[in-house]
């Protein structure tokens, strides 16, 4: 090995410049390059009855479970076999009906051509992406994806550095064009990301939050001053509910609106709960999302919603500290 050249950190600027002026340009290359293979990958992947069994070795094998991980995360049932292991057993994975994504610059590899003519007899649609049309890879798929570019970023044009990028590319392209076939929306994508910000936006209800049953603060209207208060303080949520004999919201009373009677000098032991409740307050449905009970909140510069039933009964209680813990706001 040549002793290393002390570094120079212009010349890393410039090899770094130069990687991404060969990447650049290989990405941009690839679109030309598709043809009818692309289209009828994209086909057979949504007509597949089964899975997509997506396999490469090396580098290449890095950027096929990176591809599995998106197709399964975009609506396309897929996972990774790594192909040394499918010759000693992990090809009972892969079933009739399932289409097997083979990943390879060179179209060579010698783990991968070991299984090429098993998958053949089982039946599967194999779709090869491959830098080389002539490879053994391309001579033995049903379908056929060109990877192919014009160099590697590597000084020595050896190791893979634009062909790993261009793979990678076409796999988001593939995820792209399924979801968009498939109809693919931001719930779908929620339910399978349900620990991500999105998933708990899209999928978490304000029933999943709520304070429910006895620590629901709630007086009925001729409740006394005192009782109305005692209820506010021993829930410790800053308010209570006011609710008739079935539970229907009449109003709402706040600690904001004791300050105010109490700047104001009102003679707080002649009081009923019917006197100083707000008529109007702000109600969302036990049903509605997690999210939109927090824009109601923030619309109205309020800390906290009571929550109704379809018939306007109240059934809970929710806040923004409810709301912070679940990691919605």
């Amino acid at each position: 090995m040549t002793p290393p050249r002390p570094f120079d950190a212009q010349r890393a600027l410039a090899l770094a410049a130069q990687t991404f002026e060969i990447e650049a340009r290989a990405l941009q290359e690839l679109a030309a390059r598709q043809g009818e293979g692309f289209p009828a990958a994209v086909q057979a992947m949504l007509q597949c009855r089964g899975r997509v069994i997506v396999m490469g070795m090396g580098k290449s094998g890095h950027v096929g479970r990176k591809i599995a991980a998106t197709l399964a995360s975009t609506g396309t049932p897929a996972f990774f076999v790594h192909p040394a292991e499918a010759s000693h057993g992990d090809l009972g994975m892969v079933m009739p009906g399932d289409v097997v994504l083979a990943i390879s610059n060179s179209g060579e590899s010698d783990e991968l051509a070991a299984v090429l003519p098993a998958m053949r007899r089982l039946g599967v649609v194999l779709v090869g992406m491959t830098g080389k049309p002539a490879s053994t890879l391309a001579r033995h798929a049903d379908i056929v994806i060109s990877s192919a570019v014009e160099q590697e970023a590597c000084p020595l044009n050896l190791a893979p550095t634009a062909s790993t990028t261009a793979q990678m590319a076409l796999g988001d392209a593939l995820a792209v064009a399924l979801l968009d076939a498939r109809g693919f929306r931001e719930e779908d994508f929620a339910r399978s990301h349900p620990g991500g910000s999105l998933g708990r936006k899209l999928l978490m209800h304000v029933h999943d939050l709520m304070r429910s049953g006895d620590d629901v603060p709630r007086v009925g209207p001729d409740a006394s001053f005192t009782a109305l208060l005692r209820e506010m303080t021993g829930k410790g949520l800053g308010f209570t509910a006011v609710a008739d004999a079935d539970g229907r919201v009449l109003g709402i009373f706040t600690d904001g609106d004791l300050r105010r009677l109490i700047e104001r000098g009102a003679d707080l032991r002649t009081l009923r709960a019917a006197d100083v409740m707000h008529t109007t307050p702000k109600l969302v449905r036990a049903d509605a999302l997690a999210v939109d009970a927090a824009d109601v909140m923030e619309q109205h510069r309020i800390t906290s919603v009571l929550v109704v039933d379809a018939e306007q009964r109240l059934v809970g209680a929710l806040n923004s500290n409810d709301l912070m813990r679940a990691k919605v706001i």
